[in-house]
């Protein structure tokens, strides 16, 4: 029998290390029929923001070579409507509910978390940082030492679980962006979210996205997230979150053996909707065939040289 249990620190356990990741698995309802909540590390739902917003015009998704580009534009109802509709049904999973939080300035951020800490079901929340901040001319908080410690030490004087921060791979150094978030506060990291790229349709001499760039993800990403997660690992003393393409249970380790403690799976849900509980079939297979007795001593064995 293998240990798949994995702490992650201030009151957040996960059963196994897998979690799926914001925008992609809705709010775990649409998954029911293909997977139980009850066989996963974590959900994290989708994208929400203090108020509600409408998203990007459409075409808003396109295909890429092993990937996708999306510019959705974080389309929700609100924190209101998450507490007064969404959280009743989902807050008795049997699992980690997670609410993915993303605001245009500091007070959006620290409003929208101090009313997510008062629902005792939810034990974390993901800071999603890599969205644009509305006073200081749409440059995202994350790209940037001083805006994310901004964002992450004002968030956390009024949240008191578990703060995971989502990192933008979209920066000249990930690592230092990484220790200001873990010195701001921050209990752990993921990353990462999606890089910036853009489709053309030469027939028509047009951009496939509404917004002519859009966020990559998919299978495409892996080799930079996991270059990215090894780094990081190198740099921080928090637990990582690995995500970016993974699409099996193979990839999945490959991201603890570069120093992840748990990871996400994001597009690979689109084609294949009970993809997580396979992963975190996989994972336990390879440790039972490699003489790992805990899932958790998989991070950061990654032998080089």
């Amino acid at each position: 029998m293998v240990n798949e249990t994995i702490q992650l620190g201030k009151g957040l356990v996960l059963r196994n290390p897998v979690l799926t990741a914001s925008g992609t698995f809705g709010y775990g309802e649409e998954y029911t029929d293909f997977v139980s909540m009850s066989d996963l590390g974590g959900i994290i739902v989708k994208g929400t923001t203090l108020h509600p917003r409408e998203g990007n015009p459409y075409p808003r998704m396109a295909e890429t070579a092993s990937g996708m580009l999306n510019c959705v534009g974080l389309q929700n109802k609100g924190i209101a409507h998450f507490i007064e509709t969404i959280y009743p049904r989902i807050c008795n999973f049997d699992t980690n509910v997670i609410l993915n939080l993303s605001g245009s300035n500091i007070d959006d951020y620290v409003q929208g978390a101090e009313r997510i800490n008062a629902l005792d079901k939810i034990p974390a929340i993901e800071l999603n940082v890599s969205c644009p901040n509305v006073r200081q001319g749409g440059m995202a908080f994350g790209v940037s030492c001083s805006g994310i410690s901004q964002v992450v030490s004002e968030v956390r004087k009024v949240y008191h679980k578990h703060l995971i921060v989502k990192l933008s791979p979209n920066v000249t150094d990930i690592s230092e962006i990484a220790k200001a978030a873990e010195a701001a506060g921050a209990d752990s990291l993921s990353l990462i979210n999606t890089l910036m790229g853009m489709s053309i349709d030469a027939e028509t001499r047009r951009p496939r996205l509404s917004m002519t760039t859009g966020g990559l993800s998919g299978a495409c990403v892996k080799p930079v997230a996991l270059r990215m997660v090894w780094q990081v690992s190198k740099a921080v003393r928090i637990p990582i979150i690995g995500l970016g393409g993974i699409s099996n249970a193979t990839d999945a380790v490959e991201f603890m053996l570069a120093g992840a403690s748990a990871i996400q799976i994001g597009t690979a849900n689109f084609i294949d909707p009970a993809i997580s509980a396979k992963v975190v079939r996989g994972i336990a297979e390879y440790c039972a065939r490699t003489g790992f007795e805990k899932v958790s001593d998989l991070t950061g064995q990654l032998i080089v040289g």
